[in-house]
């Protein structure tokens, strides 16, 4: 069910995929939106109930007149109190990632678990290839096929607009979301307190490696490393997979 709330005069979206389970909260990446874990949330029902945010500039929420790391942050902050919930585990990809063990460390009493998908402790994104995505097309087949290999990542976000097809995101507020994003962020990283799993594709362009295992180590009481044969957006590349993780960290750290 898609509902709405208001913070600081803009309308922010969500999607709660409802049933009896318990919330878990998630936050989406860049050109995505709430809709992108549909498949996740019928993956953990009935245990867990997702409740996933459409961002800041994304999916049905208002374009925003900044994109910084408070101004997620405090998002976050004000869906947990619209939704009335006390502390509960938060998963993010990409963005949402940076976003979740950022709110986990600044909020430690509102978050019991964190998932973090495929984004590192520094982050050095590149927007050039926001700035070279087709524009609009006159129907959704076009733009997907425009979008060539990205087209199955981001066909959740093409919306009609006016006349043609375009985005539920603007590709000017994304670049600076992204260069907003780029940064050292290990205080936060390392001031996570909280249960956390991190979830990495093997075949990952943002997250390598060696910095996943960086970010691990030294930690083990708290953070456990999760690696599949993926790519970037795990959550789409092996759905099973990645649910199956997310389900059994949840249960070990006595979330469920």
């Amino acid at each position: 069910m898609r509902e709405y709330f208001r913070v600081g005069g803009r309308r922010l979206s969500y999607l709660d995929f409802g049933g009896p389970g318990v919330p878990l909260l998630a936050l989406h990446g860049h050109y995505n939106e709430a809709s992108a874990f549909e498949p996740l949330a019928g993956a953990l029902a009935p245990r867990w109930r997702v409740i996933a945010l459409d961002q800041r500039g994304h999916g049905e929420s208002d374009r925003a007149p900044s994109y910084e790391r408070d101004d997620y942050v405090a998002d976050i902050a004000a869906f947990q109190r619209h939704l009335g919930l006390g502390p509960v585990a938060v998963l993010g990809h990409s963005l949402g990632g940076v976003n979740a063990y950022q709110y986990a460390a600044r909020q430690p009493g509102r978050v019991t678990a964190l998932i973090v998908e495929d984004i590192g402790a520094v982050v050095d994104c590149d927007w050039s290839f926001t700035e070279r995505l087709p524009r609009g097309a006159s129907s959704r087949g076009a733009l997907i096929a425009a979008l060539g290999a990205a087209g199955p990542y981001l066909e959740c976000s093409v919306r009609r607009t006016g006349d043609g097809w375009g985005y539920s995101f603007g590709i000017e507020d994304t670049v600076r979301s992204q260069q907003a994003l780029n940064g050292d962020h290990w205080d936060d990283w390392t001031g996570v307190r909280c249960p956390t799993l991190l979830v990495r594709g093997r075949r990952s362009d943002e997250l390598a490696a060696d910095h996943a295992r960086a970010m691990v180590a030294g930690r083990a009481e708290l953070v456990e490393l999760v690696e599949l044969p993926t790519g970037h957006v795990v959550h789409h590349d092996a759905p099973a997979g990645f649910a199956d993780a997310v389900r059994s960290f949840l249960a070990r750290c006595g979330s469920s």
